[in-house]
Formats: structure tokens, C-alpha cells, sequence
């Protein structure tokens, strides 16, 4: 697993009693009540949302498990670096563009004071800011699609928009985050296999032609993406005194495939994914498929896709999946398109789906969500998100059924800047709509810790809930002994589960000694 900056996170809690301070988690004694303190704490602000804002602003939120860089910046962001770099806006669409300023563009410099109102409109433009439902053009669904057509792609930025997504992190108190985003090799060998000679019939057969490219792309990717790292704790000052928050937060890069395209260049996608991930597994994590699942191709290929996850995982099974599925709605499609979505993706291994809003018109729903939590398939809930693309909020999320059929639960903020959102806002929603109570959004928390692809052993069980033999004494005494300590020491996994056992601690021990004061 990368980690911003040089120091281990060992090096922060190998002495795990320090200076004679045990804690405990939750689950006995002092613990407990201490836990439901800060329960009725947080139910007590429940209903005031300042207040609410700044207790969950506090609360450790382990990790975000689904959150696609670009997306994830603000428009303020791709403003202020379009002014650093002499960019130009359109006049008509406030597309970003590089220089020179042409006719019919706008230069970028000095807009917020020269021109505040076109600003102001470029803002809108790139996210979901002033969107009311229903008095535009578009759809929430396709402004929030086509902000990402008006950020521009360019590489030369990436480093300061990874850097940004993990301050924001650290401001919401996230440790870890798993990041949605290609090497610039992913395209190249999506192009390469679109213009093979494709075998519709027999997918095995298109296999040979991209494998024999496939050493010289991952050498490329893999020292194109040391780089890109190297420039990102460049940007946050990573190992000085003056280190940005950002440095403490332990990311790793989730690659995808495009739905919507050809499906050879899919594929040719896909494999790229599939080998970066085996050949660089401290970047890159797992794969993924992204892009409106609504789309008339996507529709049209969606098992052929999920036909080539399983060849694909077949070849590579060590590589974990985790697909966006079920970002569905009634309306949006006809009712045949929102039966098997979610099943599929679980059918051929997903450890994860994200979204999955369509769950309650899945066939044999029931069963599926019995299968979910058997196999310990988490879900990806992005609550500001499903609102904004798919209008689907309150009683009418799903996040109570699966929370009810005992299936995984993670909060994740999806694509956070175009959404005008963050993981506490996400946290919030999840109280105020959802009424979800602190043991909760604990539970939650850890979730993300336990079902991140980050490596190593556990600290909980499959269930994520009980812990394992070698450290089920030392959660509940708050020291670990030999041997948890040797767990810890050879699982990346779990030091950060640790510690964010002990960040709960600290956590509600402080919200206790404030509500006394």
C-alpha cells in the first residue's frame, strides 16, 4: 500500500500501550458505556445540524472506498490551476481549455476579480452547485455527467488534484482511500485492442495479441505512476516540518474500464487493469468499471462485460473486483434493465458493489442480499450522490435494507467536488435521512478499514465484526500482546484498523470531557 511521505505507519502505534496508556475497544465494561455516552451525545445534536456537523467532523471515519479523482476536486480547483497555467475557459459550455485563448474562450487569469459572475457560472458548470431539479435543461443525471467533459484531462495536474482529494480526506478524518483512476497505459492498450481483428465469439481468443504487449505498457505505467506519487508528496510537503495533513492518509489507485466504449476497447482496458493491479499491487488495488450504467451501450454489453471480469479474474485471480453496479433507477430504465445487475457482478466475484440502489428490484432481491452477507460482499453507499445523479433519497434508498439483511455498509463520497460534498456530509446524511445512530456509523467506519482492499490480515473476522483469536484480548484490554503484535507488524490492514480503534477512543474520550465542561 502507498503511503504519502517516508515515515511507517508502525513507527506511529508500535508501542501500543504507550507510557502505560491502555485503551480498549468497545464491546465490554467501560468501553460500552463509554460508547453509549457519546451515543446519547450525538443523539442529542442530532437535530441541529451545526452541531451535528462539527461532532461527526471529529468522528475518525476510517476509509473512503470509492472516490474517482477529478470527480473528487472542487471547480474552485480546476480554476485556480487553469489561472496558474494561463488556461482559457469556453464562453458557451465553460469547457476548460490549454492555451492560447482563442475566439469564443475566456482566459482564465484573473477571472474571479475581473469577470465574478462568469466565474461564478463556470462553478455551476463544473459540478451540481445551484442545479434544481427540474428547472434546467438537463437532468441532474446528465449535469453531473457532463461537468467531467469540461474539466480537461490533463496530466500535468493529476499530482495537485490527488494531493487535494487527500487533504480533504484528512480535514474528514479518513486514513485511508482507494482511488479511482487510470494510467495513462489503460487507454493506449483500449485503443490498441480496438483495432484488432475482434473475436465477438470467443473473447479467450482476442487474449494473445494484448498479452504480448501488456510487458512494456506495465513497465511504463508502473514507473509513470512512481512519479505521479513522487509529485503528490512533493505537493504536500510530505517528510518536512511542514508536512500538510494530507501526508498521513494512505491511498491506493483503483483502476477501470469504460463502459460506454466499443467493447474490444473495454476489454483492452480491462486487461490493463487487471495486470497493472498484479504487477504493482502496492498502487494499485483493484478494478473497477465506471461510466453511466443507464447508457444505451452499457445496457446493450452489460453481461458481455461481466463475461469478461470472469475470464479476466480466471487468468488473474488474485486481483479483487469492485464494480459499479445497480446505479439504477425506475424511469431512468425500463424495469427488465433493473433485475440482474447487481447478481451478475456478485455472480462472477465482485468483493464489492458500488451503489447498488436498484437492490429492491433485483429478482429474488432476498436471496440476494442473504448471498451479499454469506459471501461478505460490501456495498458502496454514496448517499449525496444517488440524490443528485438518480434522484434517490430518504425513504426511498436502499441503505436500510441492506443494513437490515446484515449485509457490509460502507459511506464513500463518490465524486465529492462534483457533488459539493464530503465524507462528513456523507456521515450526516446517513444520521439525519437515514437515521442511523453512532454504534452505527462506528460499525460503518471499520467497514471500510475491513473491507478495503488495503493488504494484509484482518483484525475482524469475515463478518467485521468479531475479532480474531490473535487480538481479540488485546481490543479488549487495549495493549497488544506478542501475538497481536506480530499480526500487526505483517499486516498493513491491520495497523490501520488498529488505529483507528485507538482514534475512537480519543475521539469520544474528548467528546466526553467537552460535554462536561
Amino acid at each position: 500500500m502507498h503511503v504519502v511521505g517516508s515515515r511507517a505507519i508502525w513507527g506511529v502505534i508500535a508501542c501500543v500501550a504507550l507510557a502505560g496508556q491502555a485503551w480498549a475497544a468497545d464491546g465490554g465494561g467501560a468501553a460500552g458505556a463509554r460508547e453509549a455516552k457519546v451515543a446519547a451525545l450525538m443523539q442529542r445534536v442530532a437535530g441541529n445540524g451545526p452541531q451535528l456537523r462539527a461532532f461527526l467532523q471529529a468522528m475518525p471515519k476510517g476509509a473512503d472506498l470509492h472516490n474517482h479523482v477529478g470527480g473528487s476536486n472542487y471547480a474552485e480547483d480546476f480554476l485556480r490551476w487553469a489561472d496558474e497555467d494561463q488556461g482559457c475557459i469556453a464562453r458557451d459550455t465553460h469547457q476548460l481549455l490549454p492555451p492560447p485563448c482563442g475566439e469564443g474562450t475566456v482566459p482564465a487569469r484573473g477571472l474571479a476579480a475581473r469577470d465574478a459572475a462568469f466565474f461564478s457560472a463556470t462553478v455551476d458548470a463544473l459540478s451540481m452547485r445551484n442545479f434544481v431539479q427540474g428547472n434546467a435543461a438537463a437532468s441532474g443525471h446528465d449535469q453531473f455527467f457532463s461537468t467531467f467533459a469540461r474539466f480537461g484531462s490533463s496530466q500535468a495536474r493529476r499530482p495537485d488534484a490527488i494531493a487535494a482529494t487527500l487533504e480533504q480526506a484528512a480535514r474528514d478524518r479518513v486514513s485511508y482511500v482507494e482511488l479511482i483512476a487510470n494510467p495513462a497505459q489503460s487507454a493506449e492498450l483500449g485503443k490498441r485492442a480496438g483495432a484488432l481483428d475482434w473475436n465477438a465469439s470467443d473473447l479467450a481468443a482476442n487474449l494473445a495479441p494484448l498479452q504480448a504487449q501488456l510487458p512494456a505498457l506495465v513497465e511504463a505505467a508502473k514507473a509513470d505512476t512512481a512519479a505521479l506519487d513522487a509529485g503528490v508528496a512533493q505537493l504536500l510537503r510530505c517528510g518536512q516540518a511542514d508536512a500538510s495533513i494530507g501526508c498521513g492518509v494512505r491511498y491506493r489507485y483503483v483502476p477501470y474500464a469504460l463502459r460506454t466504449l466499443p467493447a474490444p476497447v473495454v476489454f483492452g482496458q480491462m486487461l490493463m487493469g487487471y495486470a497493472v493491479v498484479q504487477a504493482d499491487p502496492q498502487r494499485y488495488a483493484g478494478v473497477n468499471i465506471v461510466a453511466p450504467e443507464d447508457n444505451p451501450v452499457a445496457l446493450r454489453d452489460y453481461r458481455l462485460h461481466m463475461a469478461m471480469f470472469k475470464l479476466l479474474s480466471a487468468r488473474y485471480p488474485q486481483v479483487p473486483l469492485t464494480l459499479h453496479a445497480g446505479e439504477l433507477s425506475l424511469g431512468l430504465v425500463p424495469p427488465a434493465d433493473l433485475r440482474f445487475h447487481i447478481r451478475d457482478a456478485v455472480a462472477i466475484g465482485a468483493r464489492r458493489i458500488g451503489h447498488g440502489v436498484d437492490i429492491g428490484y433485483e429478482d429474488d432481491a432476498a436471496g440476494l442480499l442473504r448471498q451479499m452477507k454469506a459471501q461478505h460482499v460490501a456495498v458502496e453507499i454514496n448517499l449525496t450522490s444517488n440524490d443528485v445523479i438518480l434522484g434517490v433519497k430518504g425513504s426511498d434508498h436502499p441503505l436500510p435494507m441492506y443494513l437490515a439483511a446484515g449485509v457490509p455498509v460502507v459511506l464513500s463520497t463518490d465524486d465529492e467536488g462534483v457533488s459539493r460534498s464530503d465524507m462528513t456530509h456523507e456521515y450526516q446524511r446517513a444520521v439525519t435521512e437515514q437515521g442511523l445512530g453512532y454504534a452505527t456509523l462506528k460499525q460503518v467506519a471499520r467497514n471500510g478499514l475491513t473491507y478495503s482492499f488495503a493488504p494484509g490480515q484482518s483484525l475482524w473476522d469475515a463478518d467485521g465484526r468479531t475479532p480474531v483469536a490473535a487480538c481479540a484480548g488485546s481490543l479488549v484490554s487495549g495493549s497488544a500482546d506478542a501475538r497481536c503484535k506480530a499480526l500487526l507488524e505483517g499486516s498493513e490492514k491491520a495497523r490501520l484498523q488498529w488505529q483507528l480503534e485507538r482514534d475512537f477512543v480519543a475521539f469520544e474520550t474528548q467528546q466526553l470531557a467537552e460535554a462536561r465542561r
